[in-house]
């Protein structure tokens, strides 16, 4: 008896590479619980690789790249940084984030947070799909700085903005995966785990854009 409820347990902790990608909807904690647990590599690499080109895209459409770039031109520059370096960041953030959750007593390290991660992207990466939708509406027009995204007709708007409030909601998700998966890591509460997302990009990025803003002030 007491072997079978063990084989139940087992059985319920772990996730084939399919549930993987389809439970982490339902039972996100579950799975990037197993995720840690298990050191489980499988799918980092692409997985990151996939999120750096997705961030490549998001950036591409804040700067306005359109603006200057063609269509054809601005997708393979974001397939090939987001690619080749996009993943860098996602490791870099990952290794600030155990630095300063040092500060908070908090556990993991680079790689531990770096995987969960990693896994947490998959709304976003998903995201790339209906990327894919709005440039088959509006073409390179969605990266432009003033792009003209309202001219199509009734259904082909209502599928554009429904995609882009469905990318919106998926980016969010990845967000809330990111705040469970390094909270199981670093065992720390959810509200300290958020401080501690937090506080890299407001001990780094902050100065950075205080210098920024006094050198544009300066300079104007």
């Amino acid at each position: 008896m007491e072997n079978h409820l063990l084989d139940e347990m087992e059985r319920e902790y772990t996730f084939t590479d399919q549930e993987i990608f389809t439970k982490i909807w339902t039972r996100p904690r579950a799975v990037l619980q197993y995720v840690h647990d298990f050191q489980y590599e499988k799918f980092v690499a692409p997985l990151l690789v996939l999120a750096g080109i997705a961030r490549a895209f998001d950036r591409a459409a804040d700067r306005g790249l359109g603006d200057s770039l063609s269509l054809i031109a601005l997708i393979i520059t974001c397939l090939i940084s987001g690619g080749l370096l996009g993943w860098l960041s996602y490791y870099i953030y990952a290794a600030l984030v155990s630095w300063t959750g040092k500060w908070l007593n908090a556990h993991g390290d680079t790689a531990s947070i770096l995987r969960v991660i990693a896994y947490a992207m998959i709304p976003a990466i998903l995201a790339l799909a209906l990327l894919a939708v709005q440039i088959g509406i509006y073409g390179i027009e969605v990266f432009k700085a003033d792009g003209d995204i309202y001219s199509g007709g009734i259904t082909a708007n209502i599928i554009f903005y429904g995609s882009a409030v469905l990318e919106i909601i998926l980016g969010i998700t990845s967000l809330v995966f990111c705040v469970i998966g390094v909270s199981i890591v670093q065992q720390l509460s959810t509200a300290k785990t958020i401080l501690n997302l937090l506080l890299p990009i407001l001990i780094f990025l902050g100065p950075i854009l205080l210098i920024a803003f006094l050198i544009g002030s300066f300079g104007g």
